[in-house]
């Protein structure tokens, strides 16, 4: 049966390195990497070619920043698969929506998207390690296009959170344990 680990944090909190030792832990070699960022300038273009270096080399690498859940059907699965990140799907999905699209079609395209994946996961003999930013702790954005992101990663990441045998949350890259299967929470790690 397959671990869903669920990992949340702000920026830079240590989020990705968490993720890719424990997948080192638990599939060595047999990993499944699975990169939802895409190259649109120099910056992003960087960032990734700094990721990949610091993988192993034999992990597989899959790029998937839309339908997540298609690509996954769609290659053999690993020990260990990792998804990084969330952030970036729920992101992606919105900006190929129409300009008009409205709160509850952000909504409903990103979690048929996130329920779509979280049937993929539950049918694998994989752990599934996934990364995703909280972005519920600061302001309201003063831009439309900002909080409907906000509140469709927030949906996405509440799903994923009920689903997952194991929810971390990154500060100052420090992991803290937010629930496990036994259901405990709020023990630090």
């Amino acid at each position: 049966m397959a671990e869903l680990i669920f990992i949340l944090g702000g920026a830079r909190s240590g989020k990705s390195t968490l993720a890719e030792q424990m997948a080192h832990e638990r599939g060595g070699d047999d990993v499944l990497f699975v990169a939802t960022a895409q190259a649109f300038d120099d910056e992003m273009r960087e960032r990734i070619t700094a990721h990949q270096l610091s993988r192993p080399s034999a992990w597989r690498t899959l790029e998937a920043p839309l339908q997540l859940a298609a690509a996954l059907r769609s290659v053999p699965l690993a020990g260990a698969v990792v998804v990084d990140c969330i952030t970036l799907l729920a992101s992606n999905i919105l900006l190929s929506l129409p300009d008009d699209a409205s709160q509850a079609q952000v909504n409903q395209a990103v979690a048929t998207e996130i329920d779509a994946f979280i049937e993929v996961l539950k049918s694998s003999q994989s752990t599934w390690i996934v990364v995703s930013n909280e972005v519920g702790m600061g302001i309201v954005p003063a831009y439309r296009l900002g909080r409907f992101y906000r509140d469709a990663l927030g949906m996405a990441n509440q799903r994923l959170a009920r689903a997952a045998d194991r929810v971390l949350l990154m500060v100052a890259g420090l992991p803290w344990e937010l629930k496990q299967v036994n259901g405990s929470l709020m023990s630090h790690v």
